[in-house]
């Protein structure tokens, strides 16, 4: 199989960044990343090219590490609080899963785009209290996030109602009965 050297423009998932000079097989260069400008063939003239894309590329990379950072900040001072059904027994109905988290970080920054996998949590949660879990925004930037668990019974031996912050986050319930389906006709 022929290979050849190239110089890429642009970022490209799995191959490279720009100014980065890779080795790709030739059909892969000639009809897919030279027409779409991803690349350039490797000669002199690419290579005086070079200090000017990895300028380029640095400049972008500073923009995205302080978007990521100031970002970050932003959910660093988000208290986010789930609810969580728990037994007699103490033991727990359901837990809060990483895509809860996510769902509720896309609600409270809803201009914020983040990815389904940001959230690393190692396994659910089932217990109640106070977590602290990371979100990756970005390869070189963790943000740590404070979530709180509770249970509705702590929260009606501790006082009853449950303070401003928490019921908005909660689903109002209907005390309505639901309405039976009906058959088609």
């Amino acid at each position: 199989m022929a290979h050849t050297q190239i110089l890429l423009t642009a970022n490209v998932p799995n191959l490279g960044a720009e100014a980065d000079i890779v080795k790709v097989r030739t059909g892969y260069a000639r009809n897919f990343l030279i027409p779409k400008g991803d690349a350039l063939e490797l000669n002199p003239s690419a290579l005086r090219r070079v200090n000017h894309l990895k300028a380029r590329r640095a400049e972008r990379e500073a923009r995205e590490l302080t978007a990521a950072e100031e970002l970050a900040a932003r959910i660093g001072k988000l208290r986010l609080s789930f609810t969580l059904e728990i037994g007699e027994s103490g033991k727990a109905f359901g837990s809060v899963t990483a895509k809860d988290i996510h769902d509720r970080l896309l609600q409270e920054l809803p201009e914020v785009g983040l990815e389904r996998h940001a959230v690393e949590l190692d396994k659910p949660v089932k217990e109640s209290g106070q977590q602290v879990v990371a979100v990756r925004v970005h390869p070189d930037v963790t943000a740590k996030l404070s979530i709180k668990i509770v249970s509705p019974k702590v929260e009606e031996e501790a006082g009853g109602e449950a303070t401003a912050e928490e019921s908005a986050h909660e689903p109002k319930k209907s005390t309505r009965p639901r309405k039976k389906a009906e058959a088609p006709a």
